[in-house]
This record gives C-alpha cells, structure tokens and sequence, in this order.
C-alpha cells in the first residue's frame, strides 16, 4: 500500500521563473512525471501522492517536536531559577498550546482565503519571529517575557500545523489519508529528541543541580549565575532559526497542489454555519474530547520526566536527567513503527484500545510503584503515545462528510491541543497538593483510560456501519 500510493509518484512541479534551481527542479518533474497527480472530483483528495512535496511538508513536523522538545528543557531550569512551583513550571505549556487555541481558527479561515503553502510560510515567518524574542528575553530576565516569546513561537505553530496535519492527510487518495498523517508525524518525535539535545548541551551544565548551584551563592554572585543560566537559554533557537529560514525559502521555490474541494464559491460555508455543523457531529465531539486528553496526557508526561528523576533519585542534576527525556522520545519514535506495521493489517481502533489500555497500567505503575523504577515506566509510556494523535485527528477529520466545513474542522482539531495547556497545569496541582511529583502521574494514567474508550467506541462505529 505504501509503496503503491507514496514511492515512485512524484511532482516537482515550480514556477517557471526565477532561479536555475527552479528550472532544474522543474525539469526533474517533467522526468519523474510528477504534474500527473491530480485533484479527485469533489474531495480535495489527490490520485496519488507528490513524493518530493510531500517530504518537503513532513519536515515541517520535526520543527514543532524541536519546539515541544525545548519546553521540556525550559520547565526545570525556570523552576530553579525563578523559585516556581511545580504547577507555576506547568505556565510554559499553558503559553505554548495557549497560542494554538486562540490563533487555529484565524489560521483556517486565513486557508479557506489563501491555500495551505501560503499558511505555512506565515506560520514559518511567525515562528522565526517568536525564536527572535528569545534574544531580548535572555537579556530582561523575567519568566513572563519568555512565556511571551514561547506564545510567540505557538502562533506560528498553529498556522503549521493546522495546514500541515490537514495537508499530509489529503496529499494523496483518501484510503490512505490516516497512513500519511501517521508517516509524516513519524518525524515528529525526531524534532523532539533535537530540542532536548540541544537543551541538555546548550542549556544545561554538567554540575550540581540548578537548585543546588544557585542555593551554593549570594547577592552579585547569585544574579550573574542566574543571568548565565537565562542567557544559555537563546542558544538552541538560533540553530532553529537557520534551519526554518532555508525552510521558508524552499517552500518559496515549490508548488505544490491545492488539494481544495470542489465547491461553489456561493454554496461556501461561513463559520456560523460551519459550527453549526461540526456542534451537531457527535463523532466529531468525542474526537476533540479525545484529542484534549492526549495532547494533555503526551504534554504533562513530557513536562514532568526531568523532574521525576530529580525527586526520585539522589544526587541526579538536569543533564543527567534529561537523558531519561532523550530516551522517552527515542521510545516515542520507535513505538510509531510497530503502530503503522499493526494498523497496516488490523483495525487502527483495535491496536490503539490494547496501545492506551497498556498505557494506563504503565502510569499507574509510575504513580505507585518504587521510585527508582518509576522513571522507567514513564520511559516506556512513550512507546505507546505516539500512534494517537495523528490517528484520532484522521478518523475525526474523515467525520467531516460536508467537506466545505474541512478546514475550519481541521483548525478545531488543532484548538483540542488546548489539553497541552490544561492537564499539565492539573498534574502539577495534584504534586504541589500531594507533595509528591510520582502520585501526580495518576492524571495521565486516567487520560490513557479515557482515550481507550474513545477508540472503544470507535470499533463499535466500525461494526455498526459494516452491518449496515
């Protein structure tokens, strides 16, 4: 099926003016036969998939993940340094997936006018923008301007991905619109281990903890230890930056399709109507419920995995924790590949009900278990994590059957990531409340539980309509 519909399939397809590169690229189109894809009848859905488009826009997804992958490193060292509590840390999430709520249905409205490519290149322009505030940040040295500079960078996000996740999936025929989404979030995991790389060599040092450096000096001492510590924490955007410049500039040079259904421009819907629509979709209602909670289950377990170990384990500093991060995400990463192989040949609603039902006994285990262990058990949740997101997105997308309503559908799936704001900030009041960081664990532990009777319900659709 992959081969089928992915290899072998491509459209390089530029305008003809500008430089030689885009006449060489344009050639290489005519060679590989890529302007052959085609717009099906009326669903936006392509014939087959442009392969060079396709990985172009799959790149975007590690971007995000780098982002993500920074906040991770951004909670333990504002905790030392600004004396936050554990729910206080939560805030950076809550500015992060702030950002994509407020701006997703801006950014599709701004698709409907415009086309997909031209909301990713201003979500690529925003988010060079809000990597740039991290400069004056650094140097002003208060947490709210960088929780400015992290909504800054969320904005940005919002419009990639609320064009990006909608855009994989259409960018070939429907049947294998989910396997897409799937494949091109496979990268996603590949930016997040980039960001806490980054973060572990460029942010943190090879020392006592934060807390105890900070705690080991006074007066001048302490505020140029705290100045550095902030100052370190501009390093890693400026290699962001580089790579979503020559990003910008490549989505410059390439067409791509508008992959838009086919409608009329005076039977178009207006968001009054579109919401109307989408409010009265059940199905539709219990994949934003089920997006929430997974956004907000991967964000507070993400958040919290440098802590963990911190607490548990004596004499730990933040660069030697951060490797438990670094493996949770290889563990996200790796855990895809099963995922795809299993949904390949049974039921994507099955495999996710055993996925999430593991899951939930995995935290439980974190939550309750020793405490030298526990970091290994939020280790191995990540492995089940990573098929969910572009899973429930696809089969909540596909609800759509009035595809006039599909892009500010898409933008209401991207706004569910409001749960990256909410559960962390939960999690971190159940530790402040119960004194310890492991217990708290037990909210994502009943997210896993709640997604799992969303797909429990999704197999039970799936028999219904096959009887039908």
């Amino acid at each position: 099926m992959l081969r089928e519909n992915i290899i072998g399939e491509t459209l390089f397809g530029c305008s003809t003016r500008g430089s030689v590169a885009r006449v060489l690229i344009k050639s290489n189109a005519r060679e590989w036969g890529g302007s052959s894809a085609r717009v099906g009848p009326d669903d936006g859905y392509l014939d087959r998939t442009p392969v060079f488009q396709f990985i172009l826009l799959s790149l975007l997804f590690p971007m995000w993940g780098a982002a993500a992958g920074l906040n991770d490193i951004l909670i333990p060292q504002f905790k030392s340094v600004f004396e936050l509590s554990d729910a206080a840390t939560a805030f950076v999430q809550s500015a992060f997936y702030g950002g994509y709520f407020l701006i997703a249905v801006l950014a599709s409205r701004f698709i409907k006018r415009t086309s997909y490519k031209a909301a990713v290149m201003v979500g690529l322009v925003l988010y060079i923008v809000g990597c740039g505030l991290f400069f004056p940040a650094s140097h002003m040295a208060t947490y709210g301007v960088f929780l400015v500079a992290i909504f800054a960078i969320a904005v940005g996000l919002s419009f990639l991905e609320t064009s990006a996740n909608t855009f994989s999936s259409m960018l070939g025929p429907r049947r294998t619109s989910t396997l897409r989404l799937n494949i091109s979030q496979t990268f996603t995991p590949l930016g997040n281990l980039t960001g806490i790389v980054l973060g572990k060599y460029l942010i943190f040092d090879n020392a006592a903890s934060l807390e105890a450096q900070i705690a080991s000096v006074q007066g001048a001492e302490r505020q140029e230890l705290i100045d550095r510590l902030l100052g370190q924490t501009l390093l890693p955007y400026k290699y962001i930056l580089a790579v979503l410049v020559v990003l910008l500039v490549l989505f410059a040079l390439t067409e791509y399709p508008k992959c838009r259904p086919r409608v009329e421009k005076a039977a178009q819907a207006g968001i009054g109507e579109t919401l109307k629509y989408l409010s009265t979709n059940k199905l539709f209602l219990k994949g934003i419920g089920a997006q929430f909670l997974y956004v907000g289950l991967q964000t507070a377990v993400w958040s919290f995995t440098i802590r963990l170990p911190l607490e548990t384990i004596p004499g730990m500093n933040e660069y030697e924790a951060s490797n438990y991060m670094i493996l949770g995400f290889a563990a996200f990463f790796i855990g895809k590949f099963p995922a795809n192989f299993l949904m390949s040949r049974f039921s994507a609603s099955h495999v996710l009900i055993a996925y999430t039902a593991i899951g939930a006994v995995m935290l439980v285990f974190v939550a309750f278990g020793p405490g030298n262990w526990a970091v290994w058990g939020v280790v191995l949740a990540n492995l089940l994590m990573g098929p969910c997101w572009p899973t429930i997105f696809g089969r909540t997308l596909d609800t759509i059957e009035d595809k006039r309503h599909q892009e500010t559908g898409g933008a209401i799936l991207v706004m569910a990531i409001v749960g990256g704001a909410v559960i962390p900030v939960l999690q971190g009041f159940v530790s402040d409340a119960t004194g310890s960081l492991q217990v708290s664990f037990i909210v994502g532990a009943a997210c896993f539980a709640a997604i799992m009777v969303f797909f429990v319900d999704q197999a039970r659709h799936a028999v219904t309509d096959e009887r039908a």
